[in-house]
């Protein structure tokens, strides 16, 4: 047989026996010998017999997989929230398969194609950056495919959600500003459809009230979540009349760009500008100087979607959703003290 995967059919043709007494004797059925199973199960041990999980699936209407859509696989905020929903599927006997949408509306729509071509039971998606119609995901629903959402989400009261709690991440993020000394505090915001984006927004501003600072629309600028896009945006932030002394942006990815941008014009950071990051890459502790950010429980998130996953395979539960705390990690781009 060669390096091919060895079926049921192999096993059953070499003891020259039916498949369907092949597989009842590997599962122990009472109505084989014990003579026949020894026998069935010594030669699947010794051909490294192994079930085929797709095959079986398609038996029973089931693949035991589930289609798992993010933006990019690159990052190490998505890996973690990746291996914390392999890890619960795992328990429950599933597989996923993952898809990048490369934050492309027509890429998530064709990367939901592909896995239903596959034969998934279901998808946990986090929305691309693009996505501002959601007809593709009502589809979903309406044919009574199992789908939840993560980070990035729509449809709330259709579907089940996990995200973390933006609004009282940017809270934190300006109170420490503040208690630091800064009074001009901007935010590099996101594209304005996506949920992150809008929750820290209502975050900042009410930070900003909470500490009798004034809201300034000057200091709330917009970037498409590039590395080149953040870096306008902070260079437009920069060539104010009455610049910002503290500035946060809405990932890592804005922050470092806006690092780079700081430096160019030859300031300080922490003493003539402060920064702060959102959701703490790697890199966050190795750029000069670290990077002060929003840690989120990412592994965490993975493990709550994928459970949301089940809850609605299994008895088609009423949408949920699961809002997990953060925690504002506080390193030298930040703290004047230090």
């Amino acid at each position: 047989m060669g390096n091919r995967h060895t079926s049921l059919k192999d096993l059953a043709r070499e003891l020259k026996v039916s498949i369907s007494t092949v597989s009842r004797a590997l599962k122990d059925h009472p109505d084989i010998s014990r003579e026949m199973k020894e026998k069935v199960k010594q030669l699947a041990l010794a051909r490294k017999y192994s079930p085929n999980p797709l095959a079986m699936g398609l038996l029973k209407q089931e693949t035991r997989m589930i289609g798992v859509i993010v933006p990019d696989l690159v990052t190490h905020f998505y890996a973690s929230i990746i291996a914390g929903i392999e890890s619960f599927a795992k328990e429950k006997g599933y597989f996923i398969l993952l898809a990048s949408s490369n934050e492309s509306y027509e890429k998530e729509k064709e990367s939901i194609e592909n896995l239903l071509k596959a034969r998934v039971e279901g998808l946990i998606i986090c929305m691309s950056q693009e996505t501002r119609e959601t007809s593709h995901f009502k589809s979903l629903l309406a044919e009574n495919i199992p789908l939840v959402f993560f980070d990035r989400v729509c449809l709330q009261d259709q579907v089940s959600s996990v995200t973390a709690d933006n609004t009282d991440a940017s809270k934190k993020i300006t109170r420490h500003f503040a208690e630091q000394g800064y009074r001009r505090i901007a935010f590099i915001s996101g594209p304005e459809q996506l949920n992150i984006s809008r929750e820290r927004l209502a975050g900042y501003i009410a930070g900003l009230e909470s500490c009798q600072l004034p809201v300034d629309a000057d200091l709330i600028e917009q970037c498409n979540l590039s590395h080149d896009s953040a870096r306008q945006a902070m260079n437009r932030l920069l060539n104010l009349p009455n610049p910002p002394d503290a500035v946060f942006g809405i990932n890592d990815t804005v922050a470092f760009a806006a690092m780079k941008e700081i430096k160019r014009h030859q300031l300080q950071i922490p003493n003539d500008m402060g920064l702060v990051g959102f959701t703490d890459e790697f890199h966050a502790t190795v750029v000069d100087p670290p990077l002060t950010s929003i840690t989120h429980p990412t592994y965490e998130m993975g493990v709550e979607a994928a459970r949301l996953f089940f809850d609605q395979l299994n008895s088609k539960q009423s949408p949920k959703t699961v809002t997990l705390k953060t925690r504002l990690v506080v390193r030298e781009s930040s703290d004047k003290a230090r």
